[in-house]
């Protein structure tokens, strides 16, 4: 692998100066989903942020994230 999981927002934030790929895109899930398990956030709290409206996905999109998430929610320390 060659990105490490991010265990910071800014190391997430960091990994936009990489082109986006696979392996970028699952070391940044996994990255986001550790960090809101340490400060404490609930998986529900997360999945409606993955949810909330915005201008950079669609419905489809968020909700194909949010599954995502719930994967690595289970199975990420």
């Amino acid at each position: 692998m060659q990105h490490a999981i991010p265990r910071s927002p800014e190391e997430v934030s960091a990994l936009r100066r990489f082109p986006v790929s696979e392996e970028l895109l699952a070391v940044a899930i996994a990255g986001v989903v550790g960090l809101a398990k340490r400060q404490g956030q609930s998986l529900e709290d997360l999945s409606a942020e993955v949810m909330a409206e915005d201008a950079l996905l669609d419905g489809v999109q968020r909700r194909w994230l949010q599954e995502i998430i719930l994967k690595a929610w289970a199975v990420l320390p």
